[in-house]
């Protein structure tokens, strides 16, 4: 192999792992802008979940039930 094919395949290796670097640069970017994105969607499932718990204490204290009684009767 002579020098000029050496730096040939340099070359193409260095183009390949810039390549490379560059898609894990959008994908990265890509998933940083759908995290921002679902900012609404991530409060609401946990205004969700408090709002369960809560739901399910309601329910609880109305039936005048126990968390201790609750625990005890689930299989």
């Amino acid at each position: 192999m002579s020098f000029s094919g050496l730096s040939y395949l340099v070359m193409a290796f260095g183009v390949i792992l810039f390549g490379v670097f560059g898609a894990l640069i959008v994908l990265i970017i890509r998933a940083l802008l759908k995290y921002i994105k679902s900012k609404d969607v991530r409060r609401e499932k946990a205004e969700t979940r408090t709002s369960l718990g809560e739901a399910i204490k309601e329910h609880r204290t109305r039936c005048k039930m126990t968390q201790e009684f609750v625990a005890e009767t689930q299989v």
